[in-house]
């Protein structure tokens, strides 16, 4: 089937058109309870993959209905402990096939069964790498440090464990699904076993309202909080600092489904979709709007530390929506929607590569791989050190991509020696003084080499 993409244009007009639905016509009824008697046809299905887990296992979505308020619900976090949350989004998927006209209009809905299928297939509650998926996100974004990422965690019963991952969003499951989620007005991650549902951490009042909808409608206890021991680097939180309405649905059973429950709690929320699900707003930096998904990325991944301030207004194209910061050029691109690249720098780094804009003295020669470092066959370099940590901690291939040469000793941007190192969507200098590595504003030179692209002004004559 063809995926289908959402222009923020086309998104924006149909919200103008929208108008809030009451419940008996979400569940296909008059106002009478009768029938209607004609009823536009719901879009079909989409199937698809949103990636690979650590162990190469397909992690998939289900997608009804294309309104501009995406929904996603997240089943299985928890691997093998929490199979039921796999089969009760099973069972949602099966009720929304046979249903399709239960998704309101403004509505884009996604089910994901398992975000954790090694944790399943192992029969044990964390990744392939023994980290848990649900302490392993960048929770530092929002006011409440008590949530923070921590290497340290309590988990299931309260047991504390050092299961955190090695830094925030470290796991490749972490970075699937805050890329998934950057355009999100919702979010559900769907656990067992407490009989409760619960709202991110720090006051957000869409997730508040959301989640004591859900409870309401499931019968479950509405908790403000989790209450039997503390959270850090949570996706629930992660996503609520983002601005996404995002809840916790604690099962009451360990084993059971409880499809019903659910499917009401899901209803509720979706017959409130304009209330509890708030599209996705811009950002103000430095006086600048930046559009919501790439204000998002821009925060998730480091903000003005790691990328600088924007350089000026986005730029629409017919594809979708870029703009250059400091020190990279940031795409939402709709060719890419609803895969974990679909807000991404553009490749100025591997410009820059071409034109050796950094020039400096050769190359050092390409080493093999050993302690400390990791060779990449796919363009015969290498990373080390402290490029290999800021690379790793920073995003990966998801935001640097692949190295493009070896280290090498060239002028940086500020007119210091630095050793430098190119890769597709950034290049790298390490400051020794300070003892870190740091992006090269890219950004700001794309901005000039554009200006000095453009037709020069009219000379005045006097």
């Amino acid at each position: 089937m063809t995926p289908r993409t959402h222009t923020p244009a086309r998104r924006l007009t149909l919200l103008a058109l929208l108008i809030t639905l009451p419940l008996a016509a979400l569940l296909g009824l008059a106002g009478d309870g009768r029938p209607p008697v004609a009823q536009a046809a719901a879009p079909e299905p989409r199937e698809f993959t949103i990636g690979s887990s650590a162990q190469g296992r397909p992690i998939q979505a289900v997608q009804f209905g294309d309104g501009p308020r995406k929904l996603v619900v997240v089943g299985n976090t928890h691997g093998g402990p929490e199979a039921n949350t796999y089969r009760l989004t099973l069972a949602l998927i099966a009720h929304f096939r046979a249903n399709p006209g239960l998704v309101p209009p403004s509505v884009r809905l996604y089910f994901i069964p398992t975000l954790n299928p090694d944790g399943l297939a192992r029969g044990w509650r964390f990744d392939a790498a023994g980290v848990d998926l649900n302490r392993n996100m960048n929770t530092g974004l929002d006011a409440c440090p008590e949530n923070d990422w921590n290497v340290t965690v309590q988990g299931a019963y309260g047991q504390i464990s050092d299961t955190g991952g090695p830094f925030p969003d470290s796991q490749v499951e972490s970075r699937l699904i805050r890329g998934f989620l950057l355009d999100a007005a919702g979010a559900i991650f769907i656990h067992s076993n407490a009989g409760l549902v619960f709202p991110a951490l720090c006051e957000h009042g869409p997730s508040i309202a959301m989640a004591e909808a859900y409870a309401g409608a499931a019968g479950y206890l509405y908790s403000r909080f989790w209450p039997n021991y503390t959270i850090t680097g949570g996706m629930h939180d992660w996503a609520g600092s983002l601005g996404i309405a995002a809840i916790t649905p604690e099962l009451l059973t360990g084993d059971q489904t409880e499809f019903e429950p659910n499917l009401a709690g899901l209803l509720a929320v979706l017959s409130r979709a304009e209330e509890v699900l708030p599209l996705p707003e811009p950002g103000l930096v430095a006086g600048i709007t930046v559009p919501p998904p790439i204000f998002r990325y821009w925060r998730a991944l480091g903000g003005e530390a790691r990328f600088g301030s924007p350089l000026g207004p986005a730029l629409a194209s017919p594809g979708g929506v870029s703009q250059r910061f400091r020190n990279a050029v940031i795409a939402a691109r709709d060719d890419r929607a609803d895969t974990p690249t679909f807000v991404q720098a553009e490749p100025v780094g591997a410009t820059a590569a071409a034109s050796q804009a950094f020039g400096g003295a050769a190359a050092l020669a390409p080493v093999a791989a050993g302690d400390g470092a990791q060779f990449f066959p796919e363009t015969g370099h290498t990373l080390r050190a402290g490029f290999l940590e800021f690379w790793r901690r920073g995003g990966g291939l998801e935001v640097f991509g692949l190295p493009l040469s070896e280290e090498f000793a060239g002028r940086s941007a500020d007119g210091g020696t630095r050793t430098l190192q190119y890769f597709e969507r950034a290049v790298l200098s390490y400051d020794d003084a300070a003892g870190e590595a740091h992006m090269e504003p890219l950004g700001l030179r794309e901005q000039a080499l554009e200006d000095l692209r453009a037709p020069l002004a009219p000379q005045t004559v006097r």
